[in-house]
């Protein structure tokens, strides 16, 4: 349970109704969940746990708009794949995870996330193989303490790797009567703090099947939809936009991942309908999957509604501030570039360590319908709050310009205190214990669990998966699939 804590006399960051950054000495009075007081010399009420925040920043907690949190057990194995690998090694390997290595997988994926100072998270779990594999990672996200947005997946399952099979039955009548139940339940855990919402990408199945689903969506009460989009030689096709405007579905409940290679009437499309889009630097630059949405000078009508994700914490860090640094220099050197060619060079440079910090923050908690909740250090919000120290050897003297040094300088290793829904989650830099969700004491046979045996837990699920993995021809099953997703092999050159 949430109790007062007082930060006291901290460097905080708080955006005023422009979106501005205003460092400010103070400090920050935490109740039940919610900060209740931001000024100077607050009085400690009688029980709360002061801590000094002298020579610390304190942050708004990150908001992660696209991550693939089930997926731990995979680390490091497409470090060096672009898109239609990963998809055979990564994404689709949900068939070789049983429900229980979901749940180890989604709890160290979510531990991750809270470790790196992410408070809220809009995950695309597409593993749902089983009822019991949805219901075993909603069970371990409550267990990690994290705030999130379960998007229940209608996700492409193997059914058989050689040869290479799909199940035929994209949409099961099992997966239509757990959302309906899981409707009828959310949210989950205390607070609330794990919401249901919907992810899907089968844009290929009848139009009618597609609205049916959205509309039982709508009666389970989800209010935030989430799918892939990305147009280039490895995805061809047309605008993904246009086509789910033309279905009567784009409205302000849609959270687009990527966005790659969209188009300005797209840009305009999304604008319009109040869409939010979640850019994926690290994912994107190395998968081939075309510019960086969020920075895009040729999408700028959609910029306002641009926010940042993890996608792979398996493959990249799941330190959102390490995505705001990528998706701003990248957008610099592009800028510079355009100018160098034409033989100049510009005179300050291109987007502001603010814009970055804000698509992690604000525009993050935008995008999951929550603006008026987290995202931001203000008074009636909840209490998703992040403490750096300040004094460590890549922040000390960040005082000229703590923005700039949380997007420019910061690792994981300066996120001193994590605190969601009012919970110090991490503290002195180590993940506390976390409490088992009542569910999920089946997966782990204690109360109480600490990460070096939630750790232990995982390497054990990791040996039996890559066990089963290490049987497939992924060689043949690449073939498969650039020839189900009609991807021209003369598309894909080796260089």
């Amino acid at each position: 349970m949430s109790s007062a804590i007082l930060l006291r006399n901290g460097i905080a960051l708080l955006h005023d109704n422009e979106d501005h950054v205003h460092a400010t000495k103070t400090d920050i009075l935490v109740e039940g969940g919610t900060i209740t007081r931001i000024e100077p010399n607050i009085s400690a009420p009688q029980g709360a746990e002061v801590i000094d925040c002298t020579d610390k920043i304190i942050s708004p907690g990150f908001v992660d708009t696209h991550h693939h949190l089930w997926q731990t057990q995979l680390r490091a194995k497409f470090g060096d794949e672009v898109l239609v690998d990963y998809m055979l090694k990564g994404m689709m390997q949900g068939s070789n995870f049983t429900a229980s290595d979901v749940f180890w997988g989604q709890l160290g994926g979510c531990m991750e996330a809270v470790d790196a100072g992410t408070t809220t998270v809009v995950d695309h779990p597409h593993m749902t193989y089983s009822p019991e594999h949805a219901e075993n990672a909603i069970s371990a996200t409550v267990t990690a303490g994290i705030r999130s947005i379960f998007c229940y997946c209608i996700t492409m399952r193997v059914s058989c790797w050689e040869p290479l099979q799909l199940n035929g039955n994209f949409l099961e009548p099992w997966m239509f009567e757990q959302l309906a139940g899981l409707g009828s339940r959310a949210p989950f855990g205390p607070n609330g703090r794990v919401q249901l919402g919907l992810a899907f990408d089968g844009w290929f199945l009848p139009k009618e099947m597609i609205t049916d689903l959205f509309q039982r969506a709508r009666d389970a009460g989800v209010k935030l939809v989430t799918t892939h989009y990305c147009r280039g030689p490895q995805s061809p096709g047309s605008s993904l936009v246009e086509q789910i405007d033309n279905f009567g579905l784009l409205d302000s409940r849609f959270l687009i991942s990527h966005a790659t290679g969209g188009t300005p009437k797209d840009a305009s499309l999304v604008r319009k309908a109040g869409v939010h889009i979640s850019s994926t630097p690290s994912t994107e630059m190395q998968m081939a999957l075309g510019r960086v949405a969020c920075f895009d000078d040729t999408l700028k009508e959609m910029a306002p509604q641009c926010s940042l994700g993890v996608d792979l914490h398996t493959n990249n860090s799941a330190y959102i501030p390490g995505e705001m640094r990528l998706a701003l220099q990248n957008a610099r050197s592009e800028f510079n570039q355009k100018l160098y060619d034409e033989g100049k060079a510009p005179r300050r440079t291109h987007k502001t360590v603010e814009q970055a910090f804000n698509l992690g923050t604000i525009m993050g908690a935008r995008a999951c319908k929550m603006g008026d909740q987290i995202g931001s250090l203000a008074v009636g919000k909840k209490a998703d709050v992040v403490v750096f120290d300040a004094a460590t050897p890549g922040m000390v003297c960040c005082e000229n310009d703590p923005v700039a040094a949380i997007v420019l300088s910061s690792s994981i290793r300066d996120v001193e205190i994590v605190i969601v829904d009012g919970v110090i989650r991490k503290r002195d830099g180590k993940l506390l214990p976390v409490t088992a969700d009542e569910a999920a004491r089946g997966q782990t046979g204690e109360k109480e669990l600490r990460w070096r045996e939630i750790a232990d837990s995982i390497l054990r699920s990791q040996r039996e998966i890559l066990g089963r993995i290490e049987k497939i021809d992924f060689e043949a099953a690449r073939k498969d699939v650039l020839q189900r997703f009609h991807v021209d092999e003369k598309n894909i050159i080796e260089v």
